[in-house]
């Protein structure tokens, strides 16, 4: 019998989520990001890679595709 759930999350992705922000440096994006799904810590919002995933994932529709569309006006 066959999982109905096993790919259930396979676009679920940091990258994709409205609570992910990718950190940037001055060459561009470095592959790291935080989420803000929650407060900060002490330490600062968690660190998190684009292809990571959790249950809270909520979908940014500006991000589908790894495609961050940022308003720079």
């Amino acid at each position: 019998m066959s999982d109905p759930w096993k790919h259930r999350s396979s676009k679920m992705l940091c990258q994709t989520c409205m609570w992910y922000v990718a950190k940037e440096n001055e060459r561009g994006f470095t592959g790291l990001g935080r989420c803000r799904k929650s407060n900060p810590t002490m330490n600062g919002y968690p660190v998190v890679f684009p292809t990571d995933w959790c249950g809270c994932h909520k979908l940014d529709e500006g991000k589908i595709g790894g495609v961050v569309n940022e308003d720079k006006s």
